[in-house]
This record gives structure tokens, C-alpha cells and sequence, in this order.
């Protein structure tokens, strides 16, 4: 996910149109892997028994030193931090203190919990490019960056469908588990029809965005692909990794 985060960052810079120094991709990359790893070590501690998947029973019996880890890619971060220049470190102070919020009212977000994560993790993403901007996005940019937020929410909304015989397991609250599989099936088809309807949208207001609006497609056709073969990605968790290698399409526009 922290590689995907970096590529996609990327990205944006380039339909921002700024420039990037590396400091800031090291700093995304990282801060992006520190959150995920509190996030799973939170969700671990809060099993009693041995955790039912092994992503989270890997950190329950790592706890120790996979702390260890976030610690020292802490240090990392803030040496890498003092690099980046000053308007994106004031966002990036900003954004963090949004995510400290975030944690100490985890238990309390319940339903809201994967739409809160997609609208954070897209604003780490864009934040350095967002801040260096001359100007602020116009519609064609708008319309990707929606986009792209609900291509995020999609993401994690079937990860927590295809979780949710361990979470249920495990007695971990997520959107599904919560509001039941159904109505998240009804949901999760709505939101690819509604992702659908802006794709075409970007594509008739402006024509020349053919390109950006393709990676996002493909974004969602894979998306689209492992909820329809639920069965064959939900074996060893291939949804997981095949979910997570959407965010490196970003790099076939940036090789074009």
C-alpha cells in the first residue's frame, strides 16, 4: 500500500503540474506504512484469542517488534520530514493531527470507518502536489480526484467484505459486519455504477483527459473483476494483493 501510495503521488504531481523532491515520496511512503501497521497492531491487540487471519495473527505475535519498527520508521520520517518544503510540511502537520484525531476516535467511527480511511489516505496522496499547486484543480482534475477517492473506498470496502467471516470471528467491527452483507453488496455495486458515470462524465466534458481517466478504469475494472470472482481471489488472499497493485497503474501513465 505504501509503494502504491508513493506511485500515485507521483502521479498527481504530474496533473498538478509541480515538481517533487524525493524527500517527499520517502516521507508519504513511510508515514503511509507507519498508519497501516498502528492501525493492524490496534485491530491485533484487541483479540483475546489467536487472530483468525494471519495478517493480523502475524502482527499479534510480532507485536514487540513490529512497534519497534514504527518507531524507528518514525525517526526516519521526521529526519526525511526536515527536507521537504515548508508549505507541504505545514499541510503534512495539518493532515497529521487529522489522523491522530482519527485514532483516538477509532472505536468510536464504527459505519464510518473505511470512508474516513479512503478520504485520508487520497488527501496523503495529493497533499504534497494540492500544496505546491500555482492554482486550485479546475473541473477535469476535480472530477479525477472524486474518482479516485471512491476507487479508494471501493478498495477497502471489498477488502472488508471479503474480511468479514474473520472479523466476525474475531469480534472486529467494519462497514459490513455492521450493516450486513447484502445491503454492502447493494452498495458496493452502487458506487462502481456511480465511479462508471464520472469516467464517462470526464471523458465527454473534456476529451484530451482520455489517458488519466484510463488509469482509473483500469483501477476499476480490476476492483470490478475480483468482486465479481469473489471466489477464486478470496483463496490465500489474492484479493489482498491484486487490491493493493491497483495504486502502481498510476506508473503506466508516468512511463507514456
Amino acid at each position: 500500500m505504501a509503494t502504491g501510495a508513493v506511485c500515485c503521488a507521483a502521479w498527481f504531481a504530474v496533473l498538478f503540474e509541480v515538481n517533487l523532491r524525493p524527500y517527499a515520496l520517502i516521507s508519504l511512503g513511510l508515514t503511509v506504512w507507519i498508519i497501516y501497521t498502528i492501525d493492524h497492531l490496534l485491530d491485533a491487540r484487541k483479540v483475546k484469542e489467536p487472530a483468525s487471519t494471519d495478517r493480523h495473527r502475524f502482527h499479534q505475535e510480532n507485536f514487540t517488534l513490529l512497534f519497534g519498527v514504527v518507531v524507528l520508521a518514525i525517526v526516519l520520517d521526521l529526519f526525511f520530514v526536515f527536507f521537504i518544503r515548508r508549505i507541504v510540511f505545514q499541510s503534512g502537520i495539518i493532515l497529521s493531527c487529522i489522523m491522530v484525531v482519527y485514532f483516538l476516535l477509532q472505536q468510536y467511527l464504527r459505519y464510518f470507518k473505511e470512508f474516513i480511511i479512503a478520504i485520508l489516505f487520497s488527501c496523503g496522496v495529493m497533499l504534497p502536489s494540492w500544496a505546491l499547486a500555482p492554482i486550485r484543480p479546475d473541473v477535469e482534475l476535480t472530477l479525477l480526484i472524486s474518482q479516485f477517492i471512491l476507487t479508494a473506498l471501493l478498495n477497502l470496502l471489498l477488502f472488508s467484505w471479503f474480511d468479514r467471516h474473520n472479523d466476525r470471528q474475531d469480534k472486529r467491527e467494519s462497514f459490513v459486519t455492521l450493516i450486513g452483507d447484502v445491503k454492502t453488496k447493494r452498495i458496493l455495486g452502487l458506487l462502481f455504477i456511480v465511479n462508471a458515470l464520472l469516467l464517462i462524465g470526464s471523458i465527454l466534458y473534456s476529451p484530451q483527459v482520455i489517458y488519466q481517466v484510463l488509469i482509473i478504469f483500469l483501477m476499476n475494472a480490476i476492483l470490478a473483476l475480483v468482486y465479481v470472482q469473489r471466489e477464486r481471489f478470496e483463496v490465500n488472499d489474492r484479493f489482498r494483493l491484486v487490491g493493493d497493485s491497483i495504486f502502481l497503474l498510476p506508473l503506466l501513465y508516468l512511463w507514456m
